[in-house]
């Protein structure tokens, strides 16, 4: 009688775990958005690219990513990071260019989500920052750094505005 409780309850385990995984959102399970592919992290230009990201060399970023994008098309990882290097060099446009490109590839990808919200407050529009931290709010589920990451921004921006 014990053995045969036990295979009961394993059965409804196994059985209530292959509803839950068949009902959650991929996001739930594991997002990737974060992560380029294998290929692109062993790129010596995606290295050289990120690492001048980390020192803050803008322009060599650009440089190193550009080059990167012209061989990896389909990445939405190397769009954010040109988007986001670009918004420290000032230059908005292409920074927006870039990550709509990324939204494009992925429009779950957290980081773009987080930085063009990002942009919108240095050109003054927190209504469309606010569209991406709701974007957020449903690719997370549960808070994630990006989410809380713009939502602070956010309201760093409208103390520092009064708006």
């Amino acid at each position: 009688v014990e053995r045969a409780m036990l295979w009961l309850v394993v059965g409804a385990a196994a059985a209530l775990l292959g509803f839950a995984l068949a009902f959650l959102p991929a996001t739930a399970i594991g997002d990737a958005t974060d992560e380029a592919p294998a290929g692109a992290q062993l790129d010596p230009d995606y290295a050289a690219g990120k690492k001048a990201i980390a020192a803050k060399d803008w322009n060599a970023a650009i440089k190193a990513l550009s080059s990167v994008a012209l061989r990896d098309t389909r990445n939405a990882d190397i769009q954010n990071y040109l988007g986001y290097a670009y918004r420290h060099t000032g230059q908005l446009d292409l920074a927006f260019k870039h990550y709509q490109r990324a939204l494009d590839l992925n429009p779950r990808h957290r980081g773009a989500h987080e930085y063009v919200g990002e942009a919108y407050l240095i050109v003054n529009n927190p209504a469309k920052a606010e569209e991406h931290l709701v974007a957020l709010q449903r690719i997370c589920l549960i808070p994630c750094e990006e989410y809380g990451d713009l939502k602070d921004a956010i309201a760093a921006y409208r103390q520092r505005t009064k708006k």
